[in-house]
């Protein structure tokens, strides 16, 4: 089972045009609660991203200097501080994922990207969702039940191409115990990693027996 970013995100997504204000889009963050969205161009596809931070820039800007040379110079640094519409506020280009693109996938974005969330898009970049570290999270609700007929048959009969009956798999709370004689400890490691890459598993304990050498 692989559970896609379409499977867990929000399809009414809160977003504006890049002609939109400043005070429209605080406002549209408030009334929402929400800490960021999506900036999408006329024909829907997303450009850009604003948030909190975006915005925030104009409150932390440094005062002016006196005299016309420094604030002339001045004025064209502080252009994120200057900016008035969604447009110019955003922070471009997007980091975004695509519908059928898998959970682990959006999870490694938002890790190496530092963000809360993430727009989703379809093949033409058109903005269909949103999906949060919250929605990321959810497979880790997965019933131990579909957890254990998983590694039973997808990764130790399928994968493997083991008996099942020669195993024994407990799961409680996402936490899985594989034990049984294995051939080797290669096999042993590469069944555990992969008993490890299953959908909802929180952990793996290795409880596996093997010949020596």
């Amino acid at each position: 089972m692989t559970t896609t970013v379409q499977d867990v995100m929000t399809a009414r997504v809160v977003s504006v045009p890049e002609s939109a204000g400043y005070k429209d889009i605080v406002t549209l963050l408030r009334r929402h609660r929400v800490s960021a969205v999506p900036v999408v161009d006329s024909a829907g596809r997303v450009t850009g991203v604003v948030s909190e931070a975006d915005l925030l820039a104009k409150q932390t800007a440094p005062a002016l200097p006196t005299g016309a040379v420094r604030m002339a110079w001045r004025l064209r640094e502080r252009s994120k501080a200057a900016a008035v519409t969604a447009a110019e506020l955003m922070t471009s280009p997007a980091v975004t994922v695509t519908l059928g693109a898998d959970v682990a996938r959006a999870a490694r974005l938002m890790q190496d990207r530092q963000v809360k969330r993430l727009p989703v898009v379809d093949a033409d970049g058109h903005l269909a969702g949103i999906v949060s570290r919250m929605d990321v999270l959810s497979v880790y609700e997965r019933p131990d039940g579909q957890i254990r007929d998983e590694v039973a048959t997808g990764v130790i009969a399928g994968r493997f191409l083991l008996d099942p009956l020669s195993f024994g798999v407990t799961v409680r709370s996402g936490i899985v115990t594989v034990t049984g004689q294995a051939d080797s400890r290669a096999v042993a490691l590469s069944l555990l990693g992969a008993v490890r890459n299953v959908e909802g598993v929180v952990a793996v304990r290795d409880r596996l027996s093997y010949p020596p050498g």
